[in-house]
């Protein structure tokens, strides 16, 4: 070993002291404004995390609401084709006039119940796939759910009020399935405006 190879160790132990390239932090002695530091990106990966989790949440609720739907609605063509067969059934009861069921025998009143059985069980099963059927007979006309096929000059009524119910309507959950095909009332009974009213209550007085 040459003397030069001796000089690091030789000057060393001259002074007595290690060679330290940098001084030495200790870890109880962070940097200034390291905690400040840590602190923002904590906050930032908090708020990140929370709006992971409330994407992931509404993510969840949209994906539950489309099943439902889809469950729901998904057989809309379906109860249409079926609205056909409960019409038949209801027109073949309404051709039957009221005295001659009053008077039928008991073959007449046998088919004639067995078609409202037919008819009930039908409408049963659609509400238990969510079609339920609607008469708005003696209501306010609304266009979202009826259709107005004629009006029907009547005056003991006020006008707007659907006083024939010409094919029902049905609902598949909160939507239309059919509006229902009705005739309106025209015209009708109008109330004596309230100033009248106050006018004659204080003539009378």
């Amino acid at each position: 070993m040459t003397d030069r190879d001796r000089q690091p160790e030789d000057t060393a132990a001259a002074t007595g002291e290690p060679v330290v390239s940098k001084p030495y932090i200790m870890p109880d002695d962070p940097e200034p404004g390291s905690v400040e530091l840590l602190q923002k990106e904590a906050a930032e990966a908090r708020d990140r995390m929370l709006r992971t989790l409330a994407e992931m949440e509404n993510l969840r609720k949209r994906t539950s609401k489309e099943v439902a739907d889809s469950k729901l609605y998904g057989i809309t063509g379906f109860a249409r084709d079926v609205l056909d067969i409960a019409d038949n059934l209801q027109r073949a009861l309404d051709a039957v006039p009221v005295e001659a069921r009053a008077n039928a025998d008991a073959g007449l009143k046998g088919l004639i119940e067995g078609v409202e059985l037919t008819e009930r069980s039908l409408l049963n099963a659609l509400e238990k796939h969510g079609v339920k059927k609607f008469d708005p007979q003696g209501q306010k006309f609304d266009p979202n759910f009826q259709q107005a096929m004629f009006e029907v000059p009547d005056p003991s009524v006020p006008a707007g009020t659907v006083v024939q119910v010409m094919q029902a309507g049905y609902t598949i959950g909160e939507r239309v399935l059919r509006p229902a095909l009705v005739g309106v009332a025209k015209g009708g009974a109008k109330a004596a405006p309230a100033a009248n009213s106050s006018e004659s209550n204080g003539a009378a007085n």
